[in-house]
C-alpha cells in the first residue's frame, strides 16, 4: 500500500490522541479543583495541614488579690504577666517595627490590663502596639478591628474568662481571620491564662479545684481551635489544678493535657511541636494508654478512677511533640 494512504489515517489518529488529552487534561483539571474546594471546606483535610503560625500560650502570674474567674478584683496588683514571657513573644516576633495587638475581651477590667500590656511592651522597645476593646459580639464584627487584624503581625488574649473569648468571637469574620492568617502566615497567637486555654479545639471552662475528682464538676466547651487534641489549663500549680485537667483528658483520651504553671508556657510550631518557656513547670498529661476509666458509668458527683495515665513535666528548653508524643531533654549543664 502506498505511503500516502497511511497520512490521512495517521493524522486522525494523531488528532484523536491529542483530543484524548486535552479532554484527559481538563477533566483531571476540574476533579483537582472540585477536590481542592471540598479540602478547603472540611475541617478534616485541613486540619491535616500544618499551619505556618505560631501559638504561645502562658499560665499566666499569680496574681494573690485578683481572682477573675471568681470575680474579685484588686485593681492595685494587675501585674498578670511576667515580662520574661513577654520577652519570648517579643523575640518570636523578631520585627522591631512588628504591630502588637493586645485583646482584653476576657478580662472584666479591661482598660487596666490593656494599659499594663502597652506599659510593658514598651519597656520592651515595642511602640507600634494597640488595644482591641472588643467588649461584644457587635464590637467584635466591627470592620474597624478586622482591617486592623488583617494588618498586625501578632495578637496578644489577655486573661479572664475564657467563655467570654468563645462567646464573642465564634462564628465572626474576625476569628475566621485568624484562622487563615495561622494557618498560611507566619503569624503569632498569642495568650495568657484564659487567652491561653481558649486556643484548643477542647476548652475547659469551668472546675473547682476542690471539686475536679468529682464526675462533672469539670465543664468543657469548644475553644477558638487553633489547635487539634489538645486541652490547654492554666495557674496549674499554683491553684492545684491536675485532677481538674485530668477529668477533661479521662473524658476525651484523644487530647494531650497541657497543664501551665505560673510565669511558664510553651511556644507551639507547626501545630505540634511544643518548648517550653519560663521559670516553671508545664505538666503533660496523655491519655492514650488508660485502661480502666469510669468517668461513662458513674453518677453525677461521684469520685472519677483512671489508670495508667502518662505524665510528662517540663522545664525550660525540654520539647514535646504532641503528634508522635514524644518527649525530648534539653542539655543539661552539669556541676562539679
Amino acid at each position: 500500500m502506498p505511503t500516502g494512504c497511511f497520512l490521512p489515517l495517521l493524522m486522525r489518529v494523531t488528532f484523536f490522541i491529542d483530543t484524548l488529552s486535552v479532554f484527559l487534561s481538563i477533566s483531571l483539571l476540574r476533579h483537582s479543583l472540585q477536590f481542592l474546594n471540598f479540602a478547603l471546606s472540611n475541617p478534616y483535610y485541613m486540619s491535616q495541614i500544618e499551619p505556618k503560625g505560631i501559638l504561645i500560650s502562658v499560665g499566666g502570674a499569680e496574681d494573690k488579690g485578683t481572682d477573675l474567674e471568681l470575680g474579685i478584683i484588686s485593681r492595685n496588683n494587675l501585674n498578670f504577666f511576667e515580662i520574661g514571657i513577654l520577652k519570648n513573644i517579643v523575640k518570636e516576633i523578631n520585627n522591631d517595627n512588628a504591630r502588637i495587638e493586645v485583646v482584653t475581651t476576657a478580662s472584666q477590667i479591661p482598660d487596666e490590663v490593656g494599659d499594663n500590656y502597652l506599659d510593658a511592651f514598651k519597656k520592651l522597645g515595642c511602640n507600634n502596639v494597640g488595644h482591641m476593646k472588643i467588649r461584644n459580639r457587635e464590637d467584635a464584627m466591627m470592620h474597624e478591628y478586622c482591617e486592623r487584624l488583617q494588618k498586625c503581625d501578632a495578637i496578644m488574649f489577655s486573661g479572664g474568662n475564657q467563655l467570654r473569648l468563645t462567646s464573642i468571637f465564634g462564628g465572626t469574620e474576625f476569628l475566621e481571620i485568624l484562622h487563615k492568617r495561622y494557618e498560611n502566615e507566619r503569624f503569632i497567637i498569642a495568650g495568657t491564662s484564659a487567652g491561653a486555654m481558649a486556643m484548643s479545639n477542647t476548652m475547659i471552662y469551668q472546675g473547682n479545684a476542690t471539686d475536679a475528682h468529682l464526675k462533672g464538676e469539670v465543664k468543657i466547651t469548644t475553644g477558638l481551635a487553633f489547635i487539634k487534641d489538645v486541652i490547654i489549663d492554666s495557674h496549674f500549680n499554683k491553684r492545684g489544678r491536675f485532677a481538674r485537667l485530668a477529668q477533661a483528658v479521662a473524658s476525651n483520651p484523644s487530647a494531650i493535657g497541657i497543664g501551665l504553671g505560673e510565669d511558664t508556657g510553651v511556644i507551639i510550631r507547626n501545630g505540634y511541636e511544643m518548648e517550653a518557656i519560663g521559670s516553671g513547670a508545664v505538666i503533660i498529661i496523655d491519655g492514650r494508654h488508660i485502661r480502666h476509666n469510669n468517668i461513662a458509668d458513674i453518677e453525677e458527683g461521684q469520685p472519677i478512677s483512671v489508670e495508667n495515665f502518662i505524665v510528662h513535666i517540663l522545664e525550660k528548653g525540654n520539647r514535646y511533640n504532641a503528634k508522635t508524643k514524644v518527649f525530648e531533654a534539653a542539655d543539661v549543664n552539669v556541676f562539679d
